[in-house]
């Protein structure tokens, strides 16, 4: 009889196939290792080591594009992190060998991140496989990865994955994901959604499985079943498919089955992102991360280089809405050509978003200028809002800076608990509202978003966080004003549902997405939606309010979902 394992569904789909268990970690150098004498030539060996991983994370990122391009870049810049170097200069130094002062150096920034939590915390996995790519070239061993020469699809199981292994792998080759740590915010699960495979993260007992089991993976409800019996496996293949059929048959702008418009928008890093958002139908953007252009530097980008990324967007949708986010970076993101704020125990309730802004008033002056001369003589609408508000003050000195740099439409961001609160008195002060889920649960739930420990509490689904965002939209919805969401809630087309009946106006997800919840809202109308608004608030918790939702959406069955 088949068995089961349950996790995190991350992104909906389903995948069947034999595992593959990605294993290859490193062996630790060994303690007490030393080098022949020479540190000035031994640290020379480690920061080439570390300039190629870096370069070769680059490299993946330039060819997978997209997100993954954004992620890579990103983990590149902490191969170079001059802190880093530093720390393994001065083991080097006193005598360690190269690749035992890696692993060393690594090993203490490693935990201090892990104590931080938040952004920082979840960079954990990424900084493990930078520090096994350079002792692997230091030492000669193979390079950890995944399969790079697999002729029959496979479904990737492993403790986690870090960015660089899932770039370039092959969705033709890839029928899911499965790993034991990581949650729904998790690298894993944003790229998964991003490639559209299906995916299941916080899976207690993956890494167990035997190399070459027969996998039944359903990246909707988290079930993993192991040797699942031939009929229950071909019907849910036959399902999948029907759900594929299903899914190309709609088209159109988004709407509930009663013709209520929900319009469906894109979350995008840059111009990159743009042909899969209008590949799959986006109306807009919802959501462009604008930190991807002053993250990965030395210096902060020109106004005539932000510029000519924000025209590219505004270009791709005349006559459509482009929200767009001011910088999201501070402590928790830093950037290299800023001082930081000084010694911060949790970055994630630190000088970010809107805060870093408020220190740095010309870099917001030069962004809001730059988005305002890339705006003119186009037929897109831009909106622009800030991240991390949690006053009205804030949101009224950022809607008067907008509006003096020629910026008609100016929201904030709720993913602070207090901005949803107090969404009423927000609402008389800005021209719309976007939820970020991700963090409005993170904060409401005091759930890092990377602990795998947590991460039931990490869901949009618990009854708590559905009350914040019905408050904040019904107090936008009160003062006529728009309140969309813009985090990952967005992208589940269950929650889609739910999110409409609490007042939510639109939708912005990553690209892939954009069908699947085109699809659930033409299938059930408005106030179905309502109804199972009501019920997922009404529940105890959040597996009861998704159960609750799901007995109100009739139509679920025919996506498979």
């Amino acid at each position: 009889m088949a068995t089961t394992l349950k996790g995190s569904g991350v992104s909906p789909g389903t995948g069947y196939a034999a595992a593959h268990l990605l294993v290859g970690s490193i062996p630790e150098p060994p303690k007490g290792a030393v080098h022949d004498g020479d540190a000035a030539a031994e640290k020379a060996r480690v920061q080439a080591a570390l300039e190629e991983v870096a370069a070769d994370l680059e490299a993946r990122g330039e060819r997978a594009g997209g997100e993954a391009a954004e992620v890579l870049s990103a983990q590149a810049m902490m191969a170079r992190d001059p802190g880093l170097a530093d720390g393994v200069d001065e083991l080097v130094d006193a005598g360690v060998s190269g690749e035992r002062a890696v692993y060393e150096a690594f090993g203490a920034y490693r935990d201090l991140l892990a104590a931080a939590g938040g952004y920082l915390g979840e960079r954990v996995a990424d900084l493990d496989d930078i520090r096994d790519r350079a002792v692997a070239r230091l030492t000669g061993a193979p390079m950890p990865g995944v399969p790079g020469d697999a002729a029959e699809p496979y479904i990737l199981v492993a403790r986690d994955l870090a960015p660089a292994d899932t770039a370039l792998l092959d969705r033709n080759l890839v029928a899911a994901f499965v790993t034991e740590d990581g949650g729904p915010t998790s690298h894993t699960a944003i790229l998964a959604r991003a490639m559209g495979v299906p995916a299941v993260v916080g899976c207690a007992g993956a890494t167990a499985l035997v190399q070459g089991t027969l996998l039944l993976v359903d990246g909707a409800t988290g079930e993993v079943v192991i040797e699942p019996e031939p009929a229950a496996a071909q019907a849910a293949v036959a399902t999948a498919r029907a759900r594929a059929e299903a899914l190309s048959g709609t088209s159109g702008p988004g709407a509930t089955a009663d013709g209520h418009p929900v319009p469906l928008l894109a979350n995008v890093g840059g111009p990159k992102d743009l042909e899969a958002a209008l590949a799959n139908g986006a109306e807009g953007v919802g959501l462009y991360r604008t930190e991807f252009l002053f993250l990965d530097r030395a210096d902060a980008p020109s106004e005539e280089e932000q510029q000519a990324a924000y025209r590219a967007v505004f270009d791709a949708f005349p006559g459509g809405r482009v929200v767009v986010r001011t910088l999201d970076a501070g402590a928790d993101k830093p950037l290299a050509f800023l001082p930081p704020p000084g010694e911060e125990p949790n970055p994630a309730l630190g000088e970010r978003g809107l805060r870093m802004f408020r220190r740095h008033p010309d870099m917001m002056a030069a962004q809001l200028g730059a988005l305002a001369r890339a705006a003119e003589g186009t037929e897109a609408i831009p909106y622009v809002m800030a991240p991390m508000v949690a006053t009205v003050a804030e949101a009224a000195w950022f809607a008067e800076a907008c509006h003096a740099a020629g910026l008609e439409t100016a929201g904030i961001m709720i993913e602070v608990p207090s901005a949803a609160l107090r969404a009423r008195d927000l609402a008389k002060v800005v021209d719309f509202f976007s939820i970020g889920t991700n963090d409005l649960t993170q904060y409401a739930m005091a759930a890092d978003r990377q602990v795998a420990g947590v991460s039931e509490l990490q869901d949009p689904w618990h009854p708590a966080v559905l009350d914040l965002i019905a408050l904040a939209a019904g107090a936008a919805g009160a003062a006529g004003k728009g309140c969309g969401v813009c985090g990952e809630a967005g992208a589940d087309p269950v929650l889609a549902c739910v999110l409409v009946g609490l007042g939510v106006t639109s939708l912005s997800m990553g690209a892939p997405a954009l069908p699947w919840v085109r699809a659930s809202l033409a299938r059930h109308t408005l106030d179905q939606c309502r109804a199972a608004a009501d019920a997922a608030r009404s529940a105890p918790g959040a597996s009861e309010a998704k159960e609750a939702a799901r007995a109100c959406l009739t139509g679920l069955g025919d996506l498979g979902l």
